[in-house]
């Protein structure tokens, strides 16, 4: 009996995955991937030791115009089935308070072990090809795929292709454009857990501090969001944690003509009036010290030089604010809000409404997850819905 054709652009996390359990449930598998590699973009990921995937799972973990999207993803591929299947392969997790890592601590650990398990399912991976068009197929196969030096032909595509976020080469966006090419609709693409611009130029003062804060983002003055951490203020603006946490509804209010306020508490941990009692009583305490000095093993120097030069100190400690003006670039993001409409896909298998037997999984869709594994738990599960069920003969 002849094996279903499944082809699949491109060799990231949530394409290797697909790769795999496609081949594991019968399928001839052949994934195209435009760099010479596969895996760059898993490498750079968690500063290189890769935060594979997260045990908690808060209910704000995702985002997107329809985040309750991926819970048919999660039923069918969990986090305790994606440590199982990464210990199954050979990586044996590293717990740091919820978030798990490899314990070789290397990124490049989790993609030789796919690209092993992949070879060893005779899954054939093409490098340096991009793929330039889909077409239907001339003869008993439903696609036939064109890249700039041949042709393949599927019973089955599954578009991992991953966003327009990232450094790494062939991080184009291009998915998008073969998405639209099969009917469907983009949801605008934005950076995401990103830093962020602000209005003004007077924040060398203040550049390289990093200090503890809560930062609140209001959005036409009503409070969108707020998260608390390490901040790291830059001489464009701001960076840390916290900020990346926003970035994403910062932006997007930004590029849709709203105004992106932030508010910044330095000494979150006491309330204004025990902001006011804190200095008063170190000014008693230390009456010879001028307003400077009283700040003196608060915060550091540079941020005490900024703080001091506002008209209200309290207010200044208590709730600084900066406008947004904008997030940095795609090649300076970790991932992209918007994407592929996901009311467009079906999302136990995440097969595609309009085209039967294509498949769209991962970054490529209008889902992103906050910091900790999150996007990565979301390849690795939406890739092994698609993979599972492109392997399988189906007709609607």
């Amino acid at each position: 009996m002849k094996k279903r054709q499944v082809v699949i652009i491109g060799a990231g996390a949530s394409g290797m995955t697909a790769a795999i359990m496609a081949a594991r449930n019968g399928a001839a598998v052949t994934v195209l991937e435009q760099n010479e590699k596969p895996g760059k973009k898993i490498c750079a990921t968690g500063n290189g030791k890769c935060n594979f995937s997260n045990l908690a799972m808060p209910e704000d973990a995702y985002r997107g115009r329809h985040p309750e999207f991926v819970k048919d993803a999660f039923e069918r591929f969990s986090v305790k089935d994606t440590v199982e299947f990464f210990k199954e392969l050979g990586i044996f997790p590293l717990d740091r308070n919820g978030y798990l890592y490899p314990r070789s601590n290397q990124a490049q650990s989790v993609v030789d072990v796919l690209c092993m398990e992949a070879s060893h399912l005779g899954v054939k991976i093409k490098t340096n090809e991009q793929v330039t068009a889909i077409e239907p197929a001339r003869n008993s196969n439903n696609f036939q795929i064109l890249t700039r030096g041949w042709h393949y032909e599927a019973d089955a595509l599954i578009l991992a292709t991953g966003s327009k976020a990232s450094s790494i080469s062939g991080s184009d966006g291009s998915g998008y454009e073969l998405a639209k090419s099969l009917g469907h609709h983009i949801i605008p693409v934005y950076p995401a857990l990103t830093a962020l611009k602000c209005k003004g130029n007077s924040y060398k003062g203040w550049a390289g501090v990093r200090t503890e804060g809560r930062i609140s983002l209001l959005v036409d003055n009503e409070l969108c969001s707020y998260q608390q951490g390490e901040l790291q203020l830059t001489e464009y603006g701001i960076s840390g944690i916290p900020v990346f946490q926003l970035s994403r509804y910062a932006i997007c209010a930004v590029k849709t003509g709203k105004k992106a306020v932030l508010k910044i508490n330095f000494l979150p941990e006491c309330t204004v009036d025990e902001v006011k009692e804190l200095l008063h009583q170190r000014k008693k305490d230390c009456p010879y010290k001028n307003e400077k000095e009283l700040l003196t093993g608060l915060f550091p120097e540079k941020l005490i030089n900024v703080l001091t030069s506002q008209k209200n100190l309290i207010s200044a400690i208590t709730e600084y604010t900066l406008e947004v003006t904008d997030g940095l670039s795609f090649s300076q993001a970790q991932v992209c809000s918007g994407g592929v409409d996901t009311s467009e896909i079906v999302n136990e298998t995440m097969e595609s409404r309009f085209c039967p037997n294509v498949y769209i999984v991962g970054e490529l869709l209008d889902i992103d997850g906050t910091c900790g594994g999150y996007n990565l738990q979301w390849a690795w599960s939406s890739g092994a819905a698609a993979g599972i069920h492109a392997a399988k003969e189906y007709k609607r």
